[in-house]
């Protein structure tokens, strides 16, 4: 799926669409990028002369991913988080990285889905963390 294919599923829209593209590689496994531009609105700041992708940015985007698990379920509602658990951060993530998110479901009891994720650049681990979040 590219971004405006995306928008069918999504209730975002630029700029906190933060996926480029995502595609459901397995029954259970989705699998979204982005690749960092550098002159995004999150990286004003953080930090000057040094730019670097916010972890809370990482995670909205594994969220996002997650939601190519839940196609179906997703259109027409909007997805809120429930908890963030176990995030950890391992590497930075920098203008022209490209991140690929690995994300998949845990269990459901709708209206509420519990996802694992984890994201890599040039094959090296980023970011991690267990999501839940509401179906509403």
């Amino acid at each position: 799926m590219n971004r405006e294919e995306l928008k069918g599923i999504l209730p975002h829209r630029e700029p906190m669409l933060l996926v480029d593209e995502a595609e459901l590689e397995e029954e259970n496994l989705a699998v979204g990028k982005y690749t960092v531009k550098g002159d995004e609105y999150f990286l004003q700041g953080h930090f000057p002369g040094m730019p670097v992708m916010p972890g809370v940015i990482q995670l909205e985007i594994m969220a996002q991913t997650c939601c190519v698990l839940l196609k179906d379920e997703v259109k027409g509602k909007n997805t809120f988080y429930t908890g963030i658990d176990k995030a950890r951060f391992k590497n930075k993530v920098l203008p022209g990285d490209t991140l690929v998110m690995k994300c998949s479901l845990v269990k459901s009891r709708p209206p509420f889905y519990f996802a694992q994720g984890k994201g890599y650049v040039n094959g090296k681990l980023t970011v991690s963390a267990e999501l839940s979040f509401a179906l509403l």
